[in-house]
């Protein structure tokens, strides 16, 4: 099991220029390792729809690769996206799994069927052809140049430990750049930044 500091800090070594998308417990984590102008934080409600966001940024800028660290609960919440991203056709889209068995921003309180889900097996059988799964950082740390490389769409399982995010919000409060500014304003300035490269 990984650590979130083991599953952020070299996915953020080989992000390059691609677009993250983060939600719940990932959020504020993220944003301690990277400052990029291509962060946008799907933190705003809507729980179970970073994936479909991703999705469609991934349609919108077929050159760029788009990478979703959704949580397990959040992917539970809306299975269907694996069938809709095969469906799209679309080749640029990481999907992270962030399997802690917990929805953590709201109490840690388990996710249902936490213990029997196999998201390997429900991507392989919406027609997803890459899908890994890592519980062990150095596998993990080594593998994942290859996982992101590459056509898409991907899924990437990893196991991590729960930890202890409370609730987010957006103000001068939050210590990630990213969550400093309105949903609104967020979602502009990554439109801009994506129209003007």
């Amino acid at each position: 099991m990984l650590t979130k500091d083991q599953l952020l800090e070299p996915l953020a070594r080989h992000r390059k220029d691609a677009v993250v998308i983060t939600t719940m417990g990932t959020v504020r984590p993220w944003g301690k390792y990277s400052r990029s102008e291509l962060d946008f934080a799907s933190a705003d409600s809507a729980m179970g729809h970073a994936a479909d966001l991703a999705l469609g940024i991934a349609l919108a800028q077929p050159r760029r690769k788009v990478i979703c660290l959704n949580g397990d609960g959040s992917m539970l919440m809306t299975l269907g996206t694996l069938v809709t991203i095969i469906q799209s056709g679309v080749k640029n889209l990481v999907l992270f799994i962030i399997q802690n068995s917990t929805y953590e921003i709201t109490g840690n309180q388990p996710v249902p069927g936490a213990s029997q889900v196999d998201y390997v097996t429900l991507a392989r059988g919406a027609g997803f052809e890459r899908a890994y799964f890592f519980e062990d950082a150095q596998e993990y740390a080594a593998r994942l140049p290859e996982a992101l490389g590459g056509d898409g769409p991907v899924v990437i399982v990893v196991r991590v430990a729960p930890g202890s995010e409370g609730p987010l919000a957006r103000g001068e409060n939050e210590e990630a750049d990213y969550l400093k500014t309105s949903l609104a304003e967020s979602a502009h300035r990554l439109r801009t930044v994506l129209s003007g490269q």
